[in-house]
């Protein structure tokens, strides 16, 4: 008898990860422009910040999943290296020389977490220690969402269930039990920049699918990772 835990969601309301990358993106541009071009006092400034807690976590999560499917990681790394590389000028533009650095310095410090713990994993205090060491060089460079980005992508891979289950059917992965669990564990992390956008984060996570969606290539990939870059220049220039 099949002893696993499992319940359904609505077809209609499962997201793929195509449509969470697009969710994370209009979250994002919506939490930077309110916090870059709008008054902090006025009606929508809050709205769209809480909207915009969403983005992160879900970018954490997407992260979890595109390391776990890439077949070349190194190449993954790289990429967001680069890309944290052009966005630079326009987060300097924006914010100046306070000592921060752009999020896909995170994003790149939370892949190499995956790698060093895939390595060391059966090496169990050597793999905690590498992780903490990549949590601690963000916190140092003061990237954004510094050690607490790192610690999201972390426990994002290592709940998924194909990575902490391998021996059961990797046919067979009930995704929504599988997201309730990465949202329990990373719920703290999330609700760190507010807990209202935590929950929306959540709810968009326990609605993924498991599926790559329509968002497929090389060129696609490139474009959804330079919209970061191009949003914060557009910014700059406006403010």
């Amino acid at each position: 008898m099949d002893s696993t835990i499992s319940f359904s969601v609505l077809l209609s309301l499962r997201l793929s990860g195509s449509a969470l990358k697009i969710l994370a993106v209009i979250s994002m541009i919506a939490d930077h422009c309110a916090y870059f071009l709008l008054e902090h006092d006025s009606a929508m400034y809050d709205p769209l910040r809480c909207f915009g807690r969403i983005a992160f976590p879900v970018f954490a999560f997407l992260m979890a999943e595109g390391f776990a499917n890439s077949r070349n990681r190194m190449r993954y790394f790289l990429m967001l290296v680069v890309f944290g590389l052009i966005s630079e000028l326009p987060w300097y533009l924006l914010n100046g020389a306070d000592g921060t650095h752009n999020v896909m310095f995170t994003l790149a410090l939370g892949v190499a977490a995956l790698a060093m713990f895939d390595r060391l994993c059966e090496h169990g205090p050597i793999a905690f220690l590498s992780v903490m060491l990549a949590a601690a060089a963000a916190w140092w460079l003061g990237s954004d969402y510094d050690w607490r980005g790192v610690v999201m992508i972390v426990l994002f891979y290592i709940l998924r269930y194909r990575t902490m289950v391998p021996w059961l059917d990797r046919h067979h992965v009930c995704f929504p039990l599988q997201a309730l669990l990465q949202i329990i564990f990373t719920f703290p992390l999330m609700a760190h920049y507010g807990l209202t956008g935590a929950i929306f984060a959540g709810a968009v996570i326990f609605l993924y699918d498991g599926t790559r969606g329509f968002i497929r290539g090389r060129t696609a990939k490139y474009a959804f990772y330079a919209v970061y870059p191009v949003h914060l220049l557009l910014i700059a220039v406006c403010s």
